[in-house]
């Protein structure tokens, strides 16, 4: 009954739009008290508040939001977009196509997937619905794209996991490269079908010259440069997650001074960006804890992992279960919310069926993603919405080919378990 209160607390404090951090904190500060008053409560917060925050794993954190932020203040992500029409111009949709590759290249920088979409609302809608593509397709692509930021490493959110799952960030974070990759060809391979079964949809990209292309390296080029050092550098074991941030921050900073886009604004303007969103995600690990520390005690989780294990359902139909409760949590709640809230209670669960937390991350962050593009309140849609004058529903209804395309990779990866693994254990290091 007092679990019960608690996770109401929790929800109601959600509806009422309190900040996510304070609103986990709140309840798992009552919950404790409640359980065993204040020599509880005061014998936690001596020591795992520090703990938890004070891990060494967490610095590629602060330091992957610090590279983003110098990437956007050089001003290379906004020419990505041009550089992948350029590209892929020949192809029917191939400003469609464009928008799809460019999405998933300022994902391997931003880490945000509602920065992304409201960024390519901005740059590449407009120039799609004026080069005569349908309104609600160009909407509904790009809500879908933002999505890829979650996916496609260096992730905030793989790492995030990773911190709650006690896995190896490194492992997490290049697992979601092979799925990040397969998301993307299927949002184009679903663009290029809706074409081809109504070409008034979009109509043929058009073909530049070889010229044209290469100049067009000066924005690619950079991007390419900064994710082999990261992601190469952490595959190969030359660098550690940390080490590979930190030369991706270094790398960023370097091209700002070589773009002459360094002012003291701008710097001061990325490290207070970096900063706040630090203190959100430090602050959202510490209350986690804290609510974490209250199941803990209830043993709530040990509970649910002996009812889960007393079941007679296949593992693979639980899994499935769960993953339709994470689509439904990714319709009204933002990715660090759900993965804080879920992951220390579900992880036991599922390790419990005998699936690998690695794989299980990747699945977590995927359905989560599916839901910001699903109603009521699919937190991509209505970005996107907000910033195109154009209705919410309209976008919900363009979004349902390509979440029936995720939903094929979903049953795909649970299925073969391998596509998600393969690159973590071929890996040079941790």
């Amino acid at each position: 009954m007092l679990v019960a209160g608690v996770l109401l607390l929790l929800l109601v404090l959600l509806l009422l739009r309190v900040p996510v951090g304070f609103a986990i904190g709140l309840s798992g500060l009552v919950g404790l008290i409640s359980y065993g008053g204040l020599p509880v409560l005061a014998g936690f917060l001596e020591t795992v508040p520090h703990s938890a925050i004070a891990s060494h794993s967490l610095a590629p954190i602060p330091l992957f939001i610090l590279m983003a932020q110098f990437v956007l203040l050089s001003g290379v992500a906004s020419e990505l977009f041009d550089a992948a029409r350029v590209w892929v111009g020949r192809l029917p949709a191939g400003l469609g196509v464009g928008t799809t590759v460019s999405g998933a290249a300022f994902a391997a920088v931003s880490g945000s997937s509602t920065a992304a979409a409201a960024t390519l609302a901005a740059t590449s809608i407009p120039e799609m619905e004026d080069r005569g593509y349908d309104g609600r397709l160009a909407n509904g692509l790009v809500a879908v794209v933002g999505t890829l930021a979650a996916m496609v490493p260096p992730s905030i959110i793989l790492v995030f996991y990773a911190i709650l799952a006690e896995a190896s960030v490194g492992k997490v974070l290049l697992a979601g490269f092979l799925p990040g990759l397969l998301v993307t060809l299927a949002i184009i391979a679903t663009t290029l079908l809706l074409v081809r079964r109504n070409p008034d949809l979009a109509p043929r990209g058009e073909a530049h010259p070889i010229a044209v292309k290469v100049r067009t390296l000066t924005a690619v080029g950079p991007v390419l440069l900064l994710f082999a050092l990261v992601v190469g550098g952490i595959y190969f074991g030359l660098a550690t997650p940390t080490e590979a941030a930190a030369l991706g921050a270094l790398g960023a900073f370097g091209l700002c001074a070589a773009r002459r886009r360094l002012t003291l604004a701008g710097i001061r303007a990325a490290l207070g960006a970096t900063l706040a969103s630090s203190a959100m995600i430090l602050l959202i690990i510490m209350a986690a804890f804290l609510l974490g520390y209250f199941l803990t005690l209830t043993r709530v989780t040990q509970g649910l992992v002996d009812t889960i294990g007393g079941l007679a359902a296949p593992p693979t139909v639980v899994f499935l279960l769960i993953a339709v409760v994470y689509l439904v949590l990714g319709a009204f709640m933002d990715q660090i919310a759900i993965l804080a809230l879920t992951v220390p209670i579900v992880l036991p669960v599922v390790e419990e069926l005998g699936f690998d937390p690695i794989w299980f991350g990747v699945m977590v962050v995927l359905l989560a993603e599916i839901g910001l593009v699903t109603p009521p309140l699919g937190l991509n849609v209505f970005i996107v919405a907000r910033a195109t004058g154009r209705p919410p529903e309209q976008i919900f209804r363009a979004v349902v080919p390509y979440i029936a395309a995720m939903l094929l990779l979903v049953l795909l990866f649970t299925a073969f378990p391998q596509i998600v693994l393969w690159i973590p254990e071929t890996m040079g290091g941790s």
